[in-house]
Formats: structure tokens, C-alpha cells, sequence
């Protein structure tokens, strides 16, 4: 068994409780407090070999106050538990050389994972980049951007390719801003290209450059993207749009670092992060032979899925208050958004994803006769559709339902089961939620047999453990 020895820094009973005995378990020796006070203390008296801290304690900043554990033992790993589930809070633990950052409530299995990681590779701790102010390009505590911002985290101390995909209007461009920002490179330029928007015939001038008289009208040399990127970022937006011939010389630029500007001999050499965005699905294009199966593994060195608006449901009302704050700072009247036009906003299918919510939180802030937005200005700015969801709460069940079916128009022969898969998922999470994410309780809630619901939670891929309150 294990001799190594965990401090734990958690004010949370039950969470401490849980982790102690998952890493008793494993043969970890666990010391526990609940203050930095008594944090400073152990390590001035033990040596230990991770430590684990909450970040929001009694007396302090668990990472604020990292300086006195890295003066007394700068090579012990730290992993950072937070329910402050923000971009800035995982940039913040990766600024101060954390070993890992987990936002509550983690995967426990996972994290033990982490802790033997640390104790094996201890001492293995890189340069932590750093940050100006408080800004952060993107907002939202919602699991599903929990995962974005710990992949961001993990790429800002390398210069490793990154491909960013998701549908459009969910934030690619600024998950790039982000690891510039906030990597090693962010002195450096920042050069965004579309791939779409640019003419086939002329994309290989825009990342290349060209020399005087390469083609008709290029009537003086240009640089192209890539040199204008030297020692920065180059972001590629929707890679999928890249004519094939363009792709064959991206290729070879990305494998020999250098280019060669169109209508040019030399090869000039160049030292530019990629990071490569696309709202396509790659492989049917691969399979298709409309893009290059190399190109693709090239770039899809560090695989970052954002989620649609749809998917991250919590996070609007505070994207709304953030874009309202924004339309402010844009010169548009200060508003405030009333209750039930924010239940409004979290029911709608966002088909543009976060950049039509700005639209439309910029459009009420406009058209709001009042300080407060009320239905009505969304009725106005939207239409009818945005005010189904409010009238249905007033019908109860059988109006959230016809809000569903009208929304959502199932196919023909197929509305049943649709409507029941819909209505179950909400129901299930519902009794997992009262339950702690235990499945025994929820069945008895549920009036069904465990094993039913087991098998339900199964097909429906609802994970139990993430309702578990311990954790």
C-alpha cells in the first residue's frame, strides 16, 4: 500500500468525508483542514506529497494564498477543487502551476486518477502562464463548459495544435482569443482567417502571400497570414471550406514550418500556433474525399467541442445579463431583464447558438420602453413563439407539453415515443436530484423497479453519479 500523504483542504463536511475515504482506499495517508491558517501550519509541520484545496475558504483564497505553500515546498503538486465554476477560476489554477483543476461536482474516480498521477510525476511542473485582468472571452458554469475551460487550461503552457469544433454562433473564435490571451503567445499577433469567405482562387494568396506580378492584378508583393502571425497565433476559421489544393499546401507548411508565398521560390520560415476551427463534420468530408485525411489528424492534435446554446440551458441567463452589461458599454440603455423573459430565452431552440442570443439581448435593450424588459418587448423583438413558453406555465402539464410538440414537431409516427423520451429524461433527473443520485431511492420516488430505471438511465445516457451530492 501507498505511503504517500494527501492534505486536504476542504470546509465542506461531506465532500472532505467522500474524498478521504476514496483515497484511504487507495493507501493515501489524509490529513484534513478547513482553513489556510491550518493549511500553513501542516506544511510547516509535514511534508506531503499533493495537496488538495477548495478554492473559497473561511479565512481566504485557496489559490490567492498558494505563495506560502510553493515557498515551503515548490515542487508538490496541487489540484484545485472549485464550485466557482468560471473560465477565470481554471485559468487562475493553471496560473499557479496547478496540477489540475476539477469544478465541482467532479467525477471521483477521476480524481484519484489525478492524485496518483501527481505523487508519480511530482516535481514535473512547467512555467504557468499569466494574466492581465479579470476578462474573461468566455462566460458560463454549466458542466459542458466546465469541460471546455479545463481543455483550454491544458493547452495554454504549449504551442500544441488545437481544432475547435461545434455548430455555428457557439464561440469557436473566442475559445482561440482565449488560448492566445492567456498562453505564452499573447504578446504576439493574433491573425484570424476565414476559409469561407475567402474566394478559392485567392486563399492561397491570403495564407501565403504573394510576389509582384504572381497573377493578374497582384501588382505588388503580399504577406500573407502566415508571416502576419510570426510569433503569435494564426486561428483558421472553418477549415472544412478549404479548397483541396489549399489544403495540400497547408499541409506541408504545417509539417515543415516554413512557406512559400504564391509565384515565389524562397521558403521562409515561420513560427505561428495554429489553432483550426470548422462547424462541419470532418470525417464524412474525409470519407467523401472533400478533405485530407492528414490535414486532419495534423490538426486535430488537441480536439476542443464547444456545446450548442441548447445543450447549456443554465448559462443563459447569466450570458443574458453579460450581454445586456456589454450592449451597455456599447452606448445602449443600462436594462435588467424580468423572470419571465428569462424562462422565455431558456426554452427557445437558439438555433444561432450564443451569437444570436447577444442579437437579441442587444435588440430588447434597444427596443425596451422600460428599464426592466418585460414579455411583451420579447414578443416584439422575437415574436409570438417567445411568449409560448410563459403562457404554457399557466396550463400546467398539458400546456408544457403542446409548448414541446409545437416547438419541436416531431415526424409522423414518431410522436409518441418522442414526447415520451423528452418528458422521461427531465423526470428521471428530477428523482436523482431529490435522491442525491441515489438509483434505489429514485426508483421508490419513480413508483418503478430499479432495474427498469437502470435500464432507462442506460438508453437515455444519464449518468447517476453527476446528482450524487457528496461529490
Amino acid at each position: 500500500m501507498s505511503s504517500n500523504r494527501v492534505l486536504l483542504v476542504e470546509d465542506d463536511r461531506g465532500i472532505a468525508t467522500v474524498i478521504r475515504a476514496a483515497l484511504e482506499d487507495e493507501g493515501f495517508g489524509i490529513d484534513h483542514c478547513s482553513s489556510i491558517a491550518d493549511r500553513d501550519r501542516l506544511i510547516e509541520e509535514h511534508r506531503y506529497d499533493v495537496l488538495l484545496t477548495d478554492v473559497i475558504l473561511s479565512d481566504g483564497d485557496g489559490i490567492q494564498t498558494l505563495g506560502v505553500v510553493r515557498a515551503r515546498d515548490p515542487q508538490m503538486p496541487v489540484i484545485v477543487l472549485s464550485a466557482q465554476n468560471t473560465l477565470d477560476t481554471a485559468v487562475r489554477a493553471s496560473e499557479t502551476q496547478a496540477f489540475e483543476y476539477f469544478p465541482k461536482p467532479f467525477d471521483l474516480d477521476e480524481l484519484v486518477r489525478a492524485v496518483k498521477q501527481a505523487v508519480g510525476q511530482r516535481g514535473d511542473s512547467g512555467a504557468a502562464p499569466s494574466i492581465e485582468g479579470d476578462g474573461m472571452p468566455l462566460v458560463g458554469r454549466s458542466p459542458a463548459m466546465q469541460v471546455v475551460y479545463r481543455m483550454i487550461t491544458r493547452v495554454l503552457r504549449n504551442d500544441l495544435t488545437v481544432l475547435v469544433t461545434g455548430e455555428s454562433g457557439t464561440g469557436k473564435e473566442l475559445v482561440a482569443e482565449a488560448i492566445h490571451q492567456l498562453g505564452a503567445r499573447k504578446t504576439g499577433p493574433f491573425v484570424a482567417v476565414n476559409a469561407a469567405a475567402i474566394p478559392s482562387e485567392l486563399i492561397e494568396s491570403e495564407l501565403f502571400g504573394h510576389e509582384k506580378g504572381a497573377f493578374t492584378g497582384a501588382i505588388n508583393q503580399a504577406i500573407g497570414k502566415f508571416e502576419q502571425a510570426n510569433g503569435g497565433t494564426l486561428f483558421l476559421d472553418e477549415i472544412g471550406d478549404m479548397p483541396p489544393e489549399a489544403q495540400t499546401r497547408l499541409l506541408r507548411s504545417l509539417q515543415s514550418g516554413r512557406i512559400r508565398r504564391v509565384g515565389g521560390r524562397q521558403e521562409i520560415s515561420v513560427d505561428v500556433r495554429i489553432i483550426a476551427a470548422t462547424n462541419r463534420d470532418l470525417m464524412p468530408m474525409i470519407a467523401a474525399g472533400k478533405f485530407r485525411e492528414d490535414l486532419f489528424y495534423r490538426l486535430n492534435v488537441v480536439p476542443i467541442e464547444l456545446p450548442p446554446l441548447r445543450q447549456r440551458r443554465e448559462d443563459i441567463e447569466v450570458l443574458t445579463h453579460h450581454f445586456l452589461g456589454l450592449a451597455a458599454e456599447d452606448g445602449l440603455p443600462r436594462r435588467r431583464i424580468s423572470k419571465d423573459v428569462t424562462k422565455a430565452l431558456e426554452t427557445r431552440h437558439w438555433r444561432g447558438n450564443v451569437r444570436e442570443l447577444r442579437n437579441v439581448v442587444y435588440r430588447l435593450a434597444l427596443m425596451a420602453r422600460k428599464d426592466v424588459i418585460d414579455i411583451e418587448t420579447l414578443a416584439e423583438v422575437v415574436g409570438e413563439e417567445a411568449t409560448m413558453a410563459s403562457a404554457a406555465e399557466h396550463r400546467g402539464f398539458a400546456g408544457a407539453l403542446e409548448f414541446w410538440l409545437d416547438a419541436n414537431r416531431p415526424a409522423s409516427g414518431a410522436m409518441y415515443h418522442a414526447a415520451l423520451s423528452a418528458f422521461e429524461r427531465p423526470l428521471f433527473e428530477h428523482a436523482l436530484r431529490e435522491t442525491g443520485g441515489n438509483q434505489l431511492r429514485a426508483a421508490r420516488l419513480l413508483g418503478i423497479n430499479r432495474n427498469t430505471l437502470r435500464k432507462r438511465l442506460g438508453e437515455l445516457e444519464i449518468d447517476p453519479d453527476q446528482f450524487n451530492r457528496s461529490t
